[in-house]
């Protein structure tokens, strides 16, 4: 049964800072997924001294090795590992044919090199590659454990550990215990104040909690181990826990993106959306049409990054404008407004602000987003048949609704935290939330 992992990535890129390496935290999450513990994440360049040491490092019951499979003199793994190992490499026919068809698929001559891909340490077993010219394999190694060897490019490496590396090592679990868990995506909380909120709501023994931060998500998972109908059970129990404690916070379960949980309110209840965006410069846009169907409720998106866009085609007022400016409660609104009248959507939401590095200033620091709505529940002044519960820092006006944040970081961020705050805008107000609340842990006044 195996119970720990050691990742290792191998890469010049990945040494130097080149390339990022989201191989390791994507192979991490799944491992963890599956009930094993990952016990240590192992990073080299193509070298095949540290190559080695880094097999001699990773103790656990299943190493699993990214990169150096191509068909390049500084690609090393295998060699490494047949060396590491004492084992003689050997060309595998059907790999090499594969490798072959590979390239008449795509019209192009293959280069001789390129066999060195069909070589594995004899006794190894060969798995497949589909979606490029380096099969991975797998090979048992001293004391019972187990190495794999994957591809580097993350697409390949994937597909290949989800159609044959995870099936192998859920035939290696033990039938009659099951390790099952949930994970729940939140927004607004800080990993501090999630944590908080969810202490001793999961006893040790019961099963156990894992924060992942992936900014602008915080997710949340429940882990628990046992035989299978009863860890169902338990799960269930636990995952009830989580939603009383954090309430709206949890914005969805599984691996759902805060578009596609709005994309799938929003075709629930049959309504469209339009955008207006200023310093996000079309991100809500872009991660609302990378959802698949997203025509159906999305009417488009308006850009208006300067003054005569939102006064010309959105129809902001040149008297809000000058008395308000660019950035503010009173232009977002009508932003909003401007674009559902443009567009004859069911719902609009806006952004504008200063995201840096300049053009801040002591009233309106970098940072300062405002965050405008237009819908009829505005306009109808109730959510579920209650009153609007606003506030002072609340814009209520003419069928919409505004709020200024203020946000940390740097240019980046503050554009990508602003279109989760619209998009989350949207979430709330389809599910008869007051929208102003979200994202109470980014919020400094206003």
């Amino acid at each position: 049964m195996i119970k720990t992992a050691s990742i290792i990535s191998t890469g010049d890129e990945l040494t130097s800072g080149r390339t990022t390496d989201t191989n390791s935290n994507w192979l991490a999450d799944r491992l963890s997924a599956e009930g094993v513990e990952v016990v240590s994440v192992i990073t080299v360049g193509d070298d095949s001294e540290r190559i080695s040491w880094a097999w001699q490092a990773a103790a656990a019951d299943v190493v699993i090795s990214t990169g150096g499979l191509g068909p390049t003199a500084d690609d090393l793994t295998t060699e490494t590992v047949a060396r590491f190992t004492g084992r003689k490499l050997l060309l595998d026919e059907e790999q090499a044919d594969a490798i072959r068809g590979f390239f008449d698929r795509v019209g192009r001559s293959m280069p001789d090199n390129n066999l060195k891909q069909a070589m594995f340490p004899e006794g190894a077993v060969p798995l497949p590659n589909q979606r490029g010219t380096a099969p991975g394999y797998r090979f048992d190694l001293e004391g019972g454990a187990v190495g794999v060897v994957l591809p580097g490019v993350p697409h390949e490496m994937k597909a290949m550990f989800e159609e044959q590396v995870l099936p192998w090592l859920r035939g290696q679990a033990d039938a009659d215990r099951r390790f099952v868990s949930r994970t729940f995506q939140t927004f607004g909380m800080s990993e501090s104040a999630l944590d908080e909120a969810l202490l001793g709501a999961i006893d040790p023994a019961r099963g156990r909690l894992a924060f992942r931060a992936s900014f602008p998500d915080l997710s949340v998972r429940v882990s628990v181990a046992g035989q299978p109908e009863a860890a169902e059970r338990e799960l269930d129990e636990l995952s009830k826990e989580v939603h009383r404690r954090l309430g709206d916070a949890v914005y969805a379960e599984g691996d759902t993106t805060m578009q596609q949980e709005v994309g799938q309110l929003l075709s629930r209840r049959g309504l469209t959306l339009v955008t207006a965006e200023s310093c996000t410069g079309g991100l809500i846009s872009r991660r609302l049409t990378d959802v698949a169907g997203c025509s159906d409720y999305y009417t488009g998106g308006i850009v208006a990054y300067s003054q005569s866009v939102k006064e010309k085609v959105l129809g902001v007022s040149g008297v809000t404008l000058a008395m308000y400016g660019e950035v503010s409660e009173e232009t977002v609104a009508e932003m909003a407004l401007g674009a559902r009248r443009l567009s004859g959507a069911d719902l609009a939401v806006a952004v504008s602000g200063i995201a840096g590095p300049g053009g801040g200033s002591d009233d309106k620091p970098v940072g300062t987003v405002c965050i405008g709505m237009a819908g009829d529940l505005f306009s109808e002044g109730a959510f579920s048949g209650g009153e609007f519960s606003a506030g002072e820092d609340i814009y209520l006006e003419g069928g919409a609704c505004a709020r200024t944040y203020k946000l940390g970081g740097n240019r980046e961020w503050i554009r990508v935290l602003s279109s989760q705050l619209a998009l989350d805008w949207t979430r709330r107000y389809l599910l008869g939330l007051e929208p102003w609340r979200s994202g109470f842990g980014v919020r400094g006044g206003g």
